[in-house]
């Protein structure tokens, strides 16, 4: 997965150092999405006559952070820092090694041939890259890179030498190009045969472009032109996602799949091949509602730590206008409309990947209890390995934070196709799932950098917890519970301000346990799912091995790796598996295990029994997993400190999944 960025200015003065500049802090915006390389791709000097019409594009490619390109940029001499550049169109990349060792050359942007004629930037994955290559080796293109990305711009250059005459767009050539290709892709394209001009198209993978005017706009609404027609409308343009965005405009343009935006003289066109049934005839330019603060860290060491700490509010965000605690209502505006279709549905599926999956492992009880349906849960990869079977009666929840997760949005398609109604729960408006379900609820969590999601999972927990109670709203003998469950939801926000003041406890507890190469973590019925995510959380930021054991499965297998010398997480809380639980106790201290145990406050059967105890708020039961999963997602966090990882950034992982 990569981070793209790209700027260009029409008509608006910039130095080379501004564009820089403006190209360096998008990349340092995309850095949370984790990266082993960047690279960028501006116009050089252009005083040289044996360049084609005099341009020359000159590319900066450097492995490790942004911090060693943005040094690297400055030490090439034959780049005269101050040359104002009245029209110009940069790209810039963050790469993270699929095809390819990380390396300069494997980096992006990648090339069509050393005179850098085009040069691309590419999120996503070729599948048919092999295929492509094969061909164009017989046709005498000589490959650098172990990328799947560099046949893109060498297929361009083929098909533009190819071309039937001097006349074909460079929209044009990117239309032939895309049509050969297979897999998820947001690509970019930069040209010394088309300077100024800006081309990128999507497939599968989120692409968003911001619009800046010093004019006001003349519409908010781009019409969508067929068969590559005319240029019109438009000026000042970024290309990529709403962090790197932000900073210059809120003025943003959601592509669709196969849309080609282009940029030409300063006009914004979007091109389509040709019109199918139910294509919206325009594009909107949308407003974000978002301030660069809210994504900023402010006096946090890391993102990670900002958004577990952000939790008390994150929460009260999700269920604003959705609960009103004086009529013990619930309503979910997304999902009104569609409510008596649900409420007929004979089975709920619920898909995610990962964090998204554990949320969904959750609140799975108490769904199936206050819908009194079956409830499914898959992990979207296992579900469609076994092309499971959907029919039209299901209802299939997709949950996701960035709204992109490729084998989610895989899994969409698949109930789609078998007629299921879908419902998407993310977190990011405008997202490739949030479009393509029929209905769903945005948890409104805010921005989350961090890679190990966090504030997040709790409120995708509190969104399905609100769909339950929803359900269940006419049920005269759930009355009691449901009451129960609001009257809890209302406290929620206090409750995680008071487990947060254990985060000195908490990172004691770390101290103890960070030289440690392992860690298990057990719970059982309302806090397996806690176990799998603190596990998760363990695993993703601190490279300790870590694993969420289900109490119950003790005895089968697992206490074998009990002893004096194995760290164990237990999370036991006074619910209806309480005396199970206290077995499990029984059975790790026999063996001598010094149990770190997650309890109820005054617990003192359970805490005469711990080595180390971490008491939290009393809560109803289906809500205890958002309380218990706190002090494993600071536990992961001061362990990742004290091991000295970069917590925003595990190495190998992306913040959104957007190929398979």
């Amino acid at each position: 997965l990569k981070g793209i960025f790209a700027y260009l200015n029409y008509r608006v003065p910039r130095t080379r150092k501004e564009i820089f500049e403006t190209l360096v802090k998008g990349l340092l915006r995309l850095e949370y999405r984790g990266y082993d390389s960047a690279g960028i791709a501006v116009d050089g000097p252009n005083k040289s006559t044996t360049d084609i019409n005099g341009n020359k594009i000159c590319m900066i490619k450097k492995t490790g952070k942004v911090k060693a390109l943005d040094e690297e940029l400055y030490k090439k001499d034959s780049l005269d820092l101050d040359e104002e550049l009245n029209t110009h169109f940069g790209i810039a990349h963050t790469r993270w090694a699929t095809h390819g060792e990380p390396s300069a050359l494997n980096c992006h942007p990648q090339r069509s041939d050393k005179d850098n004629e085009f040069v691309v930037i590419h999120n996503g994955i070729i599948t048919n890259y092999k295929e492509l290559k094969k061909y164009l080796m017989t046709k005498g293109y000589e490959f650098e890179s172990e990328t799947d990305t560099e046949v893109i711009p060498k297929l361009i250059k083929y098909v533009y030498d190819e071309r039937e005459s001097n006349s074909v767009s460079f929209s044009t050539l990117v239309e032939r190009v895309i049509q050969q290709l297979e897999g998820a892709f947001a690509l970019v394209f930069k040209s010394r045969h088309f300077p100024g001009e800006a081309v990128s198209t999507r497939r599968g993978s989120p692409l968003l472009i911001g619009v800046r005017s010093e004019h006001k706009l003349s519409t908010e609404q781009i019409p969508v032109q067929y068969n590559s027609g005319d240029d019109s409308k438009r000026t000042d343009l970024s290309v990529s996602i709403h962090s790197a965005i932000i900073e210059h405009t809120n003025k943003v343009l959601y592509l669709e799949d196969d849309d080609i935006a282009v940029v030409k003289e300063g006009k914004l066109s979007i091109l389509r091949m040709k019109r199918k049934a139910g294509d919206d005839p325009v594009r909107a330019i949308q407003t974000l509602q978002m301030e660069m603060q809210q994504i900023m860290k402010g006096n946090f060491e890391a993102f990670m730590q900002k958004e577990i700490f952000e939790q008390p509010e994150s929460v009260v965000n999700t269920m604003r206008g959705r609960i009103c605690f004086d009529t013990n209502t619930v309503v979910l505006g997304g999902l009104k409309d569609h409510l008596k279709e649900i409420k007929r549905c004979r089975r709920l599926i619920m898909i995610g990947c990962g964090t998204s999956f554990h949320a969904a492992v959750a609140t799975r009880q108490i769904l199936e209890e206050l819908t009194e349906l079956p409830v499914m849960v898959e992990l979207a990869s296992d579900f469609l390995d076994r092309n499971t079977p959907v029919f039209r009666d299901d209802v299939c929840f997709f949950i996701s934070q960035s709204g992109e997760t490729a084998d989610t949005l895989m899994a969409l398609r698949y109930c789609k196709s078998r007629g299921a109604l879908t419902v998407g729960i993310t977190n990011t408006v405008g997202s490739s799932i949030c479009r393509e379900t029929d209905c769903g609820v945005h948890i409104n969590a805010g921005p989350e950098i961090g890679v190990a999601s966090t504030k997040a999972y709790t409120s995708q927990f509190v969104a399905l917890i609100m769909f339950a109670l929803m359900m269940s709203e006419d049920r005269i003998s759930l009355r009691q519970r449901r009451l129960e469950i609001i009257n809890d939801l209302k406290m929620l926000p206090e409750h995680i301000k008071k487990v947060l003041s254990l985060d000195d406890k908490i990172k004691d507890i770390a101290n103890e346990l960070y030289q440690q190469r392992s860690l298990l973590v057990m719970g059982r019925g309302f806090n397996y799912a806690t176990c799998l995510e603190g596990a998760l959380k363990i695993k993703e930021i601190t490279y300790m091995h870590s694993e969420g054991i289900l109490a119950g499965e003790l005895k089968h297998g697992p206490l074998a790796l009990i002893d004096r010398e194995m760290p164990v997480i237990m999370v036991i809380m006074r619910d209806a598996c309480y005396i199970k639980c206290q077995n499990a106790l029984q059975q790790v201290t026999a063996r001598s295990g010094r149990p770190i145990i997650i309890c109820s406050q005054d617990d003192d059967e359970v805490t005469k029994n711990a080595y180390q105890s971490v008491a939290l708020p009393h809560i109803v039961d289906c809500l205890q997993g958002i309380l218990s999963v706190i002090p494993l997602q600071l536990l992961s966090f001061h362990l990742a400190v004290l091991r000295g990882y970069d917590v925003d950034c595990p190495r190998n992982l992306a913040k959104s999944v957007t190929v398979e």
